[in-house]
């Protein structure tokens, strides 16, 4: 019995005295730096140090802090043993900062590095991570300027065929021929809506025919700002036509502040009224079906455009023409043939083409296994 205590003894005092040297055998971190946070707002600092060797004996790593004048503080917790870059993003600008990285053992034995010079985080004035995106964006702003110029040089520009923008006559002819009125329909956006307010630029240039063709023009709405907004623009048509008195007030009129409701209302419209045409171009939710199966019913020719993608199946199942994504925003474009809106939506197809091209080309380089692009974009963030 006394034997086999006093093995175990023995063992005890060979394991702390181990215990003890490994402890002495614990290497600092090497190499140890802090510096200001390349292409940032200045609001961090990276810290830096050497990986430890696989046999360091190193379970992890605690870095601690010191602001000038004030003691040490541990900031982001206990870091893996493979980690060799923090990122300490919770200082504050205009104070300067040195760190000392702690190496953790398993036994909890720890050992610091020596600490930093401080350093203060400065902000930058120019990403060089972006410099691609910027010279993408010279060269796109490029394009759209010279088919801006070289539209109103007076050239005739071609632009992509969209079938919807060019039924527009043929709607409006088709509700003069019949002596029937012409309902547009703005949907359920309000006046800072993207579709909404393309929905008001192609009314403008919808209301310019009208005035030539003394055709009605309906416009029911469901925001009282768009329904002050849309009476200027169709007055103002109707004033460049040379036609202000052709010009009726009434027939732009708030519905109602509902949704269902409003769409309710639009439908008994489309049922008494009859109208040729229907325009739908604005932001949609629900109701689109309802009221793009009511004007079906009728018989009426139907021209929708919307960027709710949700509702885009019904109108293409439901209408004459659909106006899909963009095209609601080229509108103004092809049917004003103003050499600005011209140049400017020729210009971004020249870039459309070109984001296409590089696609293509980046998916065959990738699958050829060279990966330059997709680095490249790796690095723009």
């Amino acid at each position: 019995m006394i034997k086999i205590t006093q093995w175990i003894v023995i063992c005890l005092v060979l394991c702390v005295i181990g215990g003890i040297a490994f402890s002495q055998e614990l290497a600092p971190p090497s190499n140890v730096t802090a510096a200001d946070t390349p292409n940032d707002d200045g609001s961090s600092v990276t810290i830096k140090w050497d990986a430890a060797p696989e046999d360091s004996g190193i379970s992890g790593y605690q870095i601690l802090r010191r602001i000038a004048g004030g003691g040490l503080e541990e900031i982001g917790g206990m870091l893996p043993a493979r980690t060799t870059t923090y990122v300490d993003s919770t200082i504050e600008k205009g104070n300067a900062y040195a760190y000392i990285v702690r190496a953790v053992s398993a036994t909890e034995a720890t050992v610091d590095s020596e600490e930093t010079v401080p350093v203060q985080g400065t902000g930058e004035w120019f990403h060089t991570g972006k410099i691609p995106l910027f010279v993408a964006m010279i060269l796109f702003s490029t394009a759209i300027l010279w088919n801006i110029y070289d539209a109103r040089s007076g050239k005739e520009v071609f632009v992509r065929r969209i079938p919807g923008l060019e039924a527009v006559d043929e709607a409006i002819g088709r509700a003069t021929e019949m002596g029937r009125s012409i309902l547009y329909i703005l949907g359920l956006g309000s006046v800072d809506g993207a579709s909404t307010i393309a929905g008001m630029t192609i009314l403008g240039q919808v209301a310019r025919r009208t005035a030539d063709y003394e055709t009605p023009l309906r416009v029911p709405c469901i925001d009282p700002i768009v329904l002050n907004v849309v009476r200027e623009i169709v007055k103002t048509s109707y004033l460049d036509e040379g036609r202000p008195d052709a010009y009726n007030e009434e027939n732009i009129f708030f519905l109602s502040g509902e949704q269902f409701a409003y769409a309710a209302g639009v439908d008994g419209m489309m049922i008494r009224e009859k109208p040729a045409a229907i325009f739908l171009q604005g932001s949609f939710a629900a109701e689109s079906l309802l009221m793009a199966e009511t004007g079906n019913s009728i018989g009426a020719i139907q021209i929708a455009g919307t960027d709710s993608e949700h509702q885009l199946p019904f109108f293409i199942a439901a209408c004459d023409y659909t106006l899909i994504g963009e095209e609601l925003y080229a509108a103004t474009a092809y049917l004003s043939r103003d050499p600005m809106f011209l140049g400017s939506l020729k210009g971004q197809d020249w870039g459309k083409v070109v984001i296409f091209a590089a696609i293509v080309l980046g998916v065959i380089l990738e699958l050829s296994g060279v990966s330059w692009i997709t680095s490249l974009l790796q690095r723009v963030r």
